[in-house]
């Protein structure tokens, strides 16, 4: 069994489109590259909503072996760096890791 990790985050309303759009291609091509330094990580990437009617504007979905090596991937260093810079402006963050065959 593998490990799906899944994430979306809600920018904070007072950033533009403008503004919104460097700061997630930032964050896409920042985590993206993680499986370089990251060896547990199966697979990664990151998404931007089409759809304005809804409230996410970025998806990240990876694969792992367990769930530890999920909580490994949260704490190294590289993934802190990446999840760091778009922190600020990130006004809501949601998570589920489940089990797939």
């Amino acid at each position: 069994m593998k490990v799906k990790h899944i994430v979306q985050f809600q920018l904070k309303e007072e950033l533009t489109e403008e503004q919104r759009l460097p700061i997630m291609q930032a964050f896409k091509a920042g985590i993206e590259a993680l499986p370089a330094t990251i060896s547990t990580i199966r697979e990664i990437r990151v998404g931007f909503n089409i759809n304005p009617g809804e409230a996410w504007h970025i998806c990240l979905e990876s694969t792992f072996d367990t769930l530890e090596d999920v909580i490994a991937y949260g704490a190294h260093p590289a993934h802190q760096a990446v999840a760091g810079a778009l922190k600020p402006h990130v006004r809501q963050r949601s998570c589920v890791d489940f089990c797939v065959e």
